[in-house]
């Protein structure tokens, strides 16, 4: 070996490049050394001990939505199922990227997975999916026909408990990135989740519905999550209210007229 490749060596502190680096003390054997001609035979060595497994440490949120605001529809879908940011991927059985029209005018948001979604990787496929449905083919819409269907979280809570905050927090920067694709005329915030997610408010639906919000400059109406309605059917009507209110508000946008925003 040259000395100059010795002296590179030295400094990376990769010499000698036979032992593991030790102590300012350390023993001729461990230098290196021939060991005397009358020494005791040197026991076998110990195995080496077993690395820790290493573990997926997430990048910080800003990091994070910085790297995920650059993905294109490809990338969000694998980062999505591959994602380990928050306890949630550890139960769940599949991720729940969003289905639709990925250039549609109509985007609904709901708030997570349920056993049924869950298991099929696609949002509102049970009983709260077909009432939504219905809701979409009352006002001559269909699930995938310039209609795009999201939640604000990709795995399942267990339980179908609420999200928790950092749970959201962790998926928000995917949602985001959807909206920024899709580009949607007209949002519809499907329940309180939705709603505290995307207009960062805790207010209830009772008094955000009948007026025209805004996300990101995209316009945003509030009504009732399916699921609501299932438990709680007197308020259907006010849903089919909001849905009236939805369709007034297509037909002004698309024409380009002026329509108040909410602050």
């Amino acid at each position: 070996m040259s000395a100059r490749r010795e002296e590179i060596l030295k400094e990376l502190g990769l010499w000698p490049v036979w032992r593991l680096r030790s102590g300012a003390g350390a023993s001729p054997q461990e230098e290196g050394a021939a060991a005397p001609s009358n020494a005791a035979p040197a026991s076998a060595p110990s195995p080496p001990a077993k690395a820790p497994a290493l573990q997926e440490v997430p990048l910080p949120l800003d990091d994070r939505r910085a790297a995920i605001a650059r993905m294109d529809w490809r990338e969000l879908k694998a980062a999505v199922a591959s994602c380990t940011a928050c306890p949630l991927h550890k139960g769940r059985t599949k991720t729940v990227f969003g289905v639709g029209d990925e250039q549609a005018d109509w985007l609904f948001v709901g708030e997570g997975p349920g056993a049924d979604e869950d298991r099929q990787g696609e949002p509102f496929v049970g009983q709260a999916g077909k009432l939504l449905d219905n809701m979409l083919a009352a006002i001559g819409l269909k699930r995938g026909e310039n209609v795009y269907i999201a939640n604000v979280i990709k795995c399942r809570p267990p339980g179908n408990r609420n999200p928790e905050p950092f749970e959201a927090g962790q998926c928000e920067p995917y949602l985001h990135r959807q909206i920024d694709l899709i580009r949607p005329r007209l949002i519809v915030a499907l329940g309180k989740v939705a709603v505290q997610n995307l207009l960062a408010r805790d207010a209830s639906i009772a008094s955000l519905r009948g007026r025209l919000h805004q996300y990101r400059d995209i316009p945003l109406i509030v009504t009732y999550h399916p699921a609501y309605l299932l438990r709680n059917l007197p308020d259907k009507a006010k849903a089919w209210v909001d849905l009236c209110f939805a369709v007034d508000a297509m037909k002004r946008l698309q024409s380009g007229e002026n329509f108040p925003i909410s602050s």
